[in-house]
């Protein structure tokens, strides 16, 4: 089996897609989260630099001093070799000391307000470098003077990388952690939650081919529905398998009578040596031959018929051409028995459109055979086939005893008969009940109004009005 059709990979697959997602989820904001801590870390460093320098300017000489503090610049110093930028500036922007003379960011008039004490800090490139700048805003009051002045601290963002990193790499340690342990509890749990169906394919490949017998497996809900599907199949086919032991019992009874009787007729024709009696033998032999061979095709036929995977390739078929093909074949032998068939279709001559279904020809042309038969057979000396178009339909009239009503649904059935004819077999109407499924018709038995028996082959109404060539015997 292949892993695309394996249920264990699917689950497998779409769960490790969700981890794969929310796993990158989590590593992006885990890298975020180290780059904000870190950031936060240093600013705070940053910003206790500045407040150290800012303690440590005077006013000397009427203009700012500053005596710097060793402790400022220590506080920035890392592992990391960062390098370190300040530079003093009085309240009109005016470089006043420092190493390097940095720009200033942000809102440069926030320490116009006595007393104020403000820091921002903000990224900034000077001269191709990505500092993290700081600006402190404050104010010196002395009895000479009340001035402004502006300490800006930078430095390089060495340490900041290096510390996210330290803190990405712990981050995604856990997370891979967890994702291991997640993967490991997904495997087991999905495996777990297949072990019913395990258990389900098991009981099916133990069980006995030859048992029909519904299981009783334990089973979770989605499962249990599996299982009464199951039970339900094995119900029906139980069914089928009844009836076809039954079908079978019956066929058998009925092939064994003939066979019997050809065996002693064989036998009597043996014990005399007259010839006109081995004449009379031959005669009643070669009678139960055809009878137990018509009664093989027509279990042959049946048999066919109720099989469920026999697929009929249906034709567009004409309804009038089918019953008047059906009058020639039969006609010859009912003329001979003092039978007179008739048929009432539309001809060529009409302009009538013929009744047009889609089926298969030779079913239908058992069925109008058996019908006609059945007619013959029952005491009917007048039988007429007729069509006709709401409903789409062909019909069978006779003028015999006809069936009472009690029993026109047990004829239906295989070796039912309601008569001792010994001709007879009682498949007739059963093949034509089973053509009649296997078109979507409805076969009806009724009273004729010519005082008999009326049987009616009734189609689908959705069934295709097509034109069909009238120089074509059945089909197009």
């Amino acid at each position: 089996m292949s892993v695309a059709n394996s249920l264990y990979a699917r689950l497998l697959g779409w769960l490790l897609l969700l981890l794969l997602g929310l796993g990158g989820i989590m590593v992006q904001q885990a890298w975020l989260d180290a780059k904000l801590t870190a950031d936060r870390a240093y600013d705070r460093l940053l910003e206790a630099a500045t407040l150290a320098i800012a303690e440590q300017v005077k006013w000397q000489d009427d203009r700012l001093w500053l005596d710097l503090p060793p402790a400022a610049l220590e506080m920035l110093s890392t592992d990391a070799e960062e390098r370190v930028f300040y530079s003093l500036h009085d309240a009109n922007g005016r470089f006043v000391t420092g190493n390097i003379e940095l720009p200033a960011l942000g809102t440069e008039n926030s320490h116009s307000s006595p007393g104020n004490d403000i820091f921002t800090v903000d990224n900034m490139h000077y001269r191709d470098l990505p500092l993290r700048l700081g600006t402190r805003y404050a104010r010196i009051d002395v009895w000479q003077t009340s001035a402004g002045f502006e300490v800006r601290m930078a430095h390089t963002r060495e340490g900041r990388q290096q510390l996210t990193n330290q803190l990405f790499r712990r981050s995604l340690s856990y997370i891979l952690g967890m994702a291991a342990l997640s993967v490991s509890i997904f495997l087991v749990a999905i495996r777990l939650a297949l072990a019913p169906l395990t258990r389900l394919r098991r009981a099916l490949r133990e069980r006995d081919p030859r048992t029909l017998e519904p299981l009783t497996l334990p089973l979770p809900r989605e499962l249990a529905e599996l299982r009464e599907a199951l039970n339900e199949l094995l119900k029906r086919m139980r069914r089928v398998h009844a009836g076809q032991e039954r079908f079978i019992g019956d066929a058998s009874h009925q092939l064994r009578t003939p066979l019997a009787g050809l065996s002693a007729r064989a036998e009597l024709a043996l014990r005399h040596q007259d010839p006109e009696q081995w004449r009379d033998a031959l005669k009643a032999m070669l009678d139960t031959s055809t009878h137990a061979s018509r009664q093989a095709m027509q279990l042959l036929s049946l048999t066919r018929l109720n099989n469920p995977e026999y697929r009929p390739e249906l034709k567009p078929l004409n309804l009038a051409h089918l019953a008047q093909d059906a009058v020639t074949r039969h006609w010859s032998t009912c003329h001979r028995a003092g039978i007179d068939l008739g048929l009432n279709a539309p001809s060529a001559e009409t302009n009538t459109t013929p009744p047009v279904i889609f089926g298969e020809q030779w079913q239908l042309e058992e069925a109008l055979s058996n019908l006609i038969d059945n007619a013959q057979r029952h005491g009917a000396r007048h039988i007429t086939l007729s069509t006709t178009m709401e409903p789409l339909g062909i019909l069978v009239d006779d003028d015999g005893p006809g069936i009472p009503t009690a029993l026109r649904t047990r004829v239906l059935r295989p070796f039912h008969r309601i008569s001792h004819d010994p001709e007879g077999s009682g498949l007739g109407l059963a093949i034509v009940n089973s053509i009649a499924r296997a078109h979507h018709a409805q076969f009806i038995l009724s009273d004729s109004p010519t005082g008999g028996l009326r049987a009616a082959l009734y189609f689908p109404a959705s069934q295709p009005n097509l034109s069909i060539a009238e120089n074509t015997p059945c089909a197009t």
